[in-house]
């Protein structure tokens, strides 16, 4: 195994564990870690817009809109967190996976590159995202069923994992368009085999609000 997938590997397994320990063991410790994580990638964020160079009017709209979303993100996941904690943490593994097909198939198999904006984004990293986000989905859906409070219908089962993968995606193409704006390859260096904390959580925060009031009309 290459040194920086293996990196990667380990801080992905340490994530993870942290993440649903930290869940199963006491809510409010986990909701504290989110804001913090939500806190740092902004700080993050305003670094990446600060080496775009923009106008002061035009920095002052994005860092403050960018803050803005944080935090309407964070009270819609504290929000469904408290009221159903593993449907939260099924949409949150839908995620986590998607990431993961996307950086092993795209590594993998390589081929087409999926477009200019992030120029190491393949098509078949983006097929290797659905298709994992639909093995995290199932794995943790059906293991704790019994707990949900939220029922999905056989539609929404289906469809479910294909959507949130989609905006991870785009979330992900989003961050990437920025940084590519500011001629950096990563948003930080806090994790090993990532970056920064917005590089890992780039398509989560846009999936996890946007996912959750989308299943919440249907």
């Amino acid at each position: 195994m290459k040194p920086e997938l293996f990196k990667r590997t380990i801080s992905s397994i340490f994530l993870m564990g942290l993440i649903f320990l930290s869940a199963l063991i006491n809510d409010y410790i986990f909701l504290s870690i989110l804001f913090v994580v939500i806190i740092f990638s902004w700080i993050e964020w305003i670094k990446i817009i600060e080496k775009i160079r923009l106008k002061k009017i035009y920095y002052l709209i994005h860092i403050i809109l960018f803050l803005i979303y944080l935090l309407m993100a964070f009270i819609i996941s504290f929000n469904v967190f408290l009221i159903d904690k593993y449907f939260f943490m099924t949409i949150l593994m839908i995620c986590i996976f998607s990431d993961i097909g996307g950086y092993v198939f795209g590594k993998t198999f390589k081929g087409k590159k999926l477009t200019k904006i992030s120029p190491n984004k393949t098509i078949s990293g983006s097929i290797g995202s659905f298709i994992l986000s639909y093995i995290g989905f199932f794995v943790i859906y059906f293991y704790f069923n019994d707990l949900l409070f939220v029922r999905l219908e056989i539609v929404v089962l289906v469809f479910t994992p294909f959507f949130i993968s989609f905006v991870c995606q785009l979330g992900d193409l989003f961050i990437s368009y920025f940084k590519r704006k500011a001629k950096i390859k990563n948003t930080g260096n806090i994790i090993p085999g990532h970056g920064g904390l917005l590089d890992r959580i780039d398509g989560a925060i846009f999936a996890l609000p946007i996912g959750f009031i989308i299943l919440s009309l249907l």
